[in-house]
């Protein structure tokens, strides 16, 4: 045998020996970040978080629901919106309820790109879930209103959505007979107005809570609710991956507008907050949804574009589409720059298995109802 042939599998060896001691390395530093992670959240590394970020630590939704002091909760109140939401009657063609874009079946939202509203005609945005919608300060994509209350009107007279004229659908429902109890328990009188229907759906649609999750136990204090995976996907969450720069808080978002560059592909005209401002900045911009539930309400992002949770892991792995040049961009808002917090970010498989872990203690507790019998 040659010295040589010797000294060549001693080599492989030690490459071998290396690869394995490294690999042990890691393990007992992952073993250690998960039970750090386990000892409470004064133990957990800084969250790597962006110059001028006004960030908000995690923490897990809060038990009280705020009701407005003009509209405050009562259970009359909340029964009599629940069979308004389902109720299609409140539409001009009596085919479209609340219930039809914000379904319990699929997670309050509609699993479409856009919805389908008045005479088959499609909306403008993906449609959001209304779960959690309670702690919202701005309402739509664009945040055009400051209330549920407000949501609830905008819309019910969208043309491109339940179409309603109002005196002729509150005429229509003040003739259902079996309406009346619920307005007297609800108001104190039979009278059916807007602002009262109104009223009544904003109130049920605050009951509608996504609270006891995975990661709420955890961040209660529950170590073992969350599995291994699922606390290394929260850690890159906070770090590597970025996504604390916009996600934080109990809901965990930031409840700013951002541009994620979609108009690189020209999907629409998406002005997002600019809409409301009319500031150049805000061109493209569209409010940072919360990740609570976010599984169950495909498709994803203000266009619907993106069909699931791994085509949403590579376009924010890969930066989306970081800045073209004007002449590359889609005509609807060729003056949108991509927001600087959207970065490439370089994960890979086992990183963003880990992610998507970790998104999922999120989920799975969807409040669920079935309809209410239509009254008479």
């Amino acid at each position: 045998m040659s010295v040589s042939g010797t000294s060549a599998r001693g080599k492989r060896r030690v490459r071998v020996l290396m690869v394995l001691l490294a690999s042990s390395a890691t393990a007992a530093s992952d073993e250690g970040l998960v039970e750090t992670y386990r000892s409470g959240q004064a133990s957990w590394p800084p969250a790597m978080v962006d110059d001028g970020v006004a960030y908000d630590p995690l923490a897990p939704l809060p038990d009280e629901i705020p009701f407005p002091e003009d509209n405050p909760y009562t259970e009359a109140r909340k029964v009599l919106g629940k069979q308004l939401f389902f109720d299609r009657r409140l539409s001009r063609s009596r085919q479209i309820a609340c219930a039809s874009c914000h379904d319990p079946d699929l997670g309050w939202a509609d699993g479409r790109k856009q919805s389908i509203g008045h005479n088959r005609l499609e909306g403008d945005m993906n449609a959001p879930t209304v779960v959690n919608a309670a702690y919202l300060e701005e309402i739509f994509w664009d945040g055009r209103v400051a209330s549920l209350e407000a949501q609830v009107v905008a819309s019910w007279t969208n043309p491109r959505e339940m179409a309603a004229e109002l005196p002729a659908a509150v005429g229509r429902i003040q003739a259902i007979a079996g309406y009346q109890p619920l307005f007297t328990e609800a108001f104190g009188d039979q009278a059916v107005t807007a602002d009262r229907i109104a009223a009544a759906i904003a109130t049920f649609v605050r009951t509608l809570r996504l609270a006891n999750t995975d990661f709420d136990r955890f961040m209660r204090g529950d170590s073992g609710a969350l599995t291994d995976q699922q606390i290394r996907g929260l850690h890159l969450f906070r770090t590597r991956a970025r996504c604390i720069n916009c996600h934080h808080g109990p809901q965990l978002s930031d409840g700013n507008y951002h541009h994620l560059g979609t108009s690189f592909h020209n999907v629409g005209n998406f002005q997002g907050r600019y809409r409301v401002t009319g500031e150049a900045a805000d061109v493209g911009a569209f409010r940072t949804p919360s990740l609570r539930g976010a599984l169950s309400t495909t498709p994803f992002t203000h266009s619907g574009m993106v069909e699931d949770v791994d085509m949403l892991m590579a376009l924010y792995n890969m930066g989306w589409w970081q800045n073209a040049e004007l002449e590359d961009k889609g005509n609807d808002i060729p003056t949108a720059q991509l927001s600087p917090l959207i970065q490439p970010l370089d994960l890979d498989e086992q990183d963003i298995e880990a992610l998507k872990a970790f998104l999922e203690s999120l989920d799975g507790h969807m409040p669920y109802m079935d309809p209410p019998e239509e009254l008479e």
